[in-house]
């Protein structure tokens, strides 16, 4: 009688030493699963805000290097012919200086417009705020080149927190940072290179994104047209 009172007595439940050891050993499941789980939101955040910052530079760059590609070269007869300008200067219809201006066959044709491919591009830098840390990249475009009054160009913010932005030609034996086809320049450079430095508080120890567009176009005066043809 007393031996089935012990063998039921140890079969009611479990003793509290086994409980808290449960308890105990269940925390540290929980504790090590919530740990997993914020490391990877954490994880996930950063991956998100590094790919949000990086597609601004990545389609900005693409930009870049299409408007440059398809610049147009200056010609004796001004026709098919755009200027080709770097450095700090004026363009027509905005308040402030640019760092290159460009006439580029990269417009797009639509039926409902009347303009053609060519456009007026320029970029510039322009502060984006007082609380921001740098200033936007600014793509300013022009369609309506046979306009009698200067029409206002269109914006389109390309990337944020910039610090500087710097453009540099190539002609043939060295780098420079101005060039102009209406004050001697009489061609297009064969390399234009592109500097953008990030702004932020590790900005002294950030890389400058850097790319270089090689410039095929080539100008053909009039002289040379009628030597070809009669050679």
């Amino acid at each position: 009688m007393k031996t089935s009172h012990s063998i039921m007595r140890r079969r009611g439940g479990f003793t509290l030493m086994e409980l808290v050891l449960a308890m105990g050993i269940c925390a540290i499941v929980l504790a090590a699963i919530n740990a997993i789980f914020f490391t990877a939101l954490r994880l996930r955040e950063t991956t998100s805000r590094a790919v949000d910052e990086s597609l601004p530079v990545e389609q900005a760059l693409t930009t870049l290097r299409r408007d440059l590609q398809g610049a147009m070269p200056p010609s004796t007869n001004g026709i098919m012919s755009g200027d080709f300008r770097v450095g700090d200067i004026t363009s027509l219809g905005l308040n402030q200086n640019v760092s290159i201006e460009l006439y580029a066959t990269t417009g797009a044709l639509h039926d409902n417009q009347p303009w053609g491919e060519v456009q007026r591009v320029t970029y510039e830098l322009r502060s984006a705020g007082a609380t921001a840390t740098g200033r936007d990249l600014i793509r300013s475009v022009t369609r309506n080149l046979l306009a009698t009054i200067t029409p206002a160009p269109d914006d389109q913010w390309m990337m944020g927190n910039v610090q500087s932005l710097d453009f540099d030609c190539y002609d043939g034996t060295q780098w420079r940072t101005a060039w102009d086809t209406t004050m001697g320049d009489t061609n297009l450079p064969m390399a234009v290179r592109v500097r953008i430095q990030l702004a932020g508080n590790d900005a002294g120890n950030r890389q400058p994104i850097v790319i270089v567009v090689p410039i095929d176009t080539q100008t053909h005066s009039a002289t040379n047209q009628t030597q070809g043809a009669t050679s």
